[in-house]
C-alpha cells in the first residue's frame, strides 16, 4: 500500500472549552476523492479546521505523506502541501480576479503549481473576469477562484468546505467537471457537502460524522446499500 496522502488518528479538538472532536479516525489514499456527510454541527468542517491546525488545542495524530503535523502550526502545514478552500472563500474584493490568483506563494518542495494559463483553460469564466473585482464576481466565480488559487500554490491534497452551497445548478455542474479534472490529475480531495446529489457521483469513499465522530465510512460501490443508513442518518 502507499503511503497515505492523510491519516488521522484518535484526534480529539477543542474551540477554547469546547470539545468538539472525539477521537476522528480517517485514512485518504493519494489520488481518492473523500467526502464527509453528516447533519450541521456533526464536526466535518471542524476536521477540515484541525488538520490545518485552525482549532484551538488539538491531540492524536495527523500525518500526511508520512509526516506528523499535529505539533506544527498552520503555516508550516500548508508548506506540506495542503490547500484549504473555507466556506466563506476569502476573496480579496478590493483585487482583480488575476491579482487575487497571483497572490499566494509556491509552496517549496511541494511540486509546480499551476500557472495562470492552465488555470484559465479549467476555469473560462476566470478568464473572462481577470480584470473584475473580487466584489464583481458571481457567487460560482469566486468559488471557481478559491479553488483556483490554491492551485496556485502546489498544494496537492485539497480540503474544499461546502463548494457548491448556494450555487446555480449550471455552477455546481461546472464544480463537478472540475473535481473530475482535478482527480485526473492526481490530486486528493477531501470534501465537507451538504449536497448530497453532488457529492455522491464524484467520491471514491464516504465518511459519516455525528456528534464529532465518525460513525460510518464505506465505498462508492456500497452507496446503494447504505442509503437506508443514509437516510436515517442524514435525511437523504
Amino acid at each position: 500500500m502507499a503511503t497515505p496522502a492523510l491519516e488521522i488518528r484518535n484526534l480529539q479538538a477543542w474551540y477554547g472549552e469546547s470539545h468538539v472532536l472525539h477521537g476522528v479516525d480517517m485514512v485518504v489514499q493519494p489520488g481518492e476523492v473523500v467526502t464527509l456527510l453528516g447533519r450541521n454541527g456533526a464536526g466535518r468542517t471542524s476536521t477540515l479546521r484541525a488538520i490545518l491546525g485552525l482549532t484551538g488545542s488539538r491531540k492524536g495524530s495527523i500525518q500526511s505523506n508520512g509526516q506528523e503535523l499535529i505539533h506544527l502550526p498552520t503555516h508550516r502545514i500548508a508548506r506540506h502541501g495542503i490547500g484549504y478552500c473555507p466556506e466563506e472563500r476569502g476573496i480579496f474584493a478590493s483585487l482583480s480576479c488575476e491579482e487575487n490568483l497571483l497572490l499566494p506563494p509556491a509552496l517549496k518542495g511541494s511540486g509546480k503549481g499551476m500557472s495562470v494559463d492552465d488555470i484559465y483553460e479549467m476555469f473560462p469564466n476566470l478568464a473572462e473576469r481577470r480584470h473584475s473585482q473580487g466584489t464583481r464576481l458571481s457567487g460560482g466565480e469566486q468559488q471557481m477562484l478559491a479553488v483556483a488559487r490554491i492551485l496556485r500554490t502546489g498544494a496537492h491534497l485539497l480540503l474544499l468546505d461546502e463548494i457548491s452551497e448556494g450555487l446555480a445548478p449550471v455552477i455546481v455542474q461546472a464544480l463537478a467537471r472540475m473535481i473530475k479534472t482535478l482527480k485526473s490529475k492526481g490530486y486528493t480531495i477531501v470534501m465537507v457537502e451538504q449536497n448530497f446529489r453532488f457529492a455522491a457521483p464524484l467520491a471514491d469513499r464516504f465518511y459519516v460524522m455525528e456528534h464529532g465522530r465518525m460513525v460510518e465510512q464505506f465505498d462508492a460501490s456500497q452507496l446503494n446499500e447504505k442509503m437506508p443508513v443514509l437516510h436515517e442518518l442524514l435525511g437523504v
